[in-house]
């Protein structure tokens, strides 16, 4: 067979379409379908035990929405500061992300606050405990301090990237390269955000 037929008849190796930033939003993506179910099965959970019980109290009387509004609207906002950070990084503005993520940062934290608020309310002001509830079904503070304590623990891991973030983002010469990593942040923290809307849904205001 000639050098040519012979090359002919070479096989090349197929190239991937999946690069090094694209295998991390991959792998968020794939790490996000989980924890989504996580939450699924703790809601799914709720409704089931509020379903079949006799005495079940009214969240809104017990909870109160008021804070907890304030607390909903906050991380949405959060959403947006996220946004216009990724948008920042875009325009090669430094200063801008920085101020952004800075404001991302502070919503977390203050949402954070108001949360380990709401519950030393609910545990010393109204008597409310895992298994001790003088509202009605005990389970209500079970299912309540669970899910509301599990997504407490994915803000307080956001705060954690997002600070992560901005002080990568801070540190490299070529700014722009920080935006694949700010990127999966951002969509960690956007899931955190939708999660929260549906805690509060499910659990203040039905």
């Amino acid at each position: 067979m000639s050098d040519t037929a012979a090359a002919e008849h070479t096989t090349e190796p197929a190239e991937t379409p999946l690069t090094p930033e694209s295998w991390g939003k991959t792998g968020m993506w794939l790490f996000l379908s989980g924890d989504a179910m996580s939450f699924g099965t703790l809601l799914a959970g709720y409704a089931i035990m509020r379903a079949q019980s006799a005495n079940w109290p009214n969240p809104s009387n017990t909870l109160g929405i008021s804070l907890t509004a304030f607390m909903t609207f906050l991380l949405i906002c959060s959403s947006v500061t996220m946004v216009k950070a990724l948008e920042s990084i875009k325009n090669g503005d430094k200063d801008k992300f920085k101020n952004f993520m800075l404001m991302t940062i502070a919503g977390g934290v203050i949402f954070l606050s108001l949360q380990a608020y709401e519950w030393n309310h609910l545990i010393h002001g109204a008597n409310l405990g895992l298994s001790e509830n003088p509202y009605g079904d005990p389970l209500f503070g079970t299912t309540f301090f669970m899910i509301t304590g599990f997504h407490g623990l994915h803000v307080t891991g956001g705060v954690i990237l997002l600070t992560w973030a901005l002080v990568s983002g801070g540190r490299r010469d070529h700014f722009p390269d920080c935006y694949n990593l700010a990127e999966n942040v951002g969509l960690y923290w956007h899931f955190v955000d939708l999660v929260w809307i549906l805690v509060f849904t499910f659990l203040y205001l039905l």
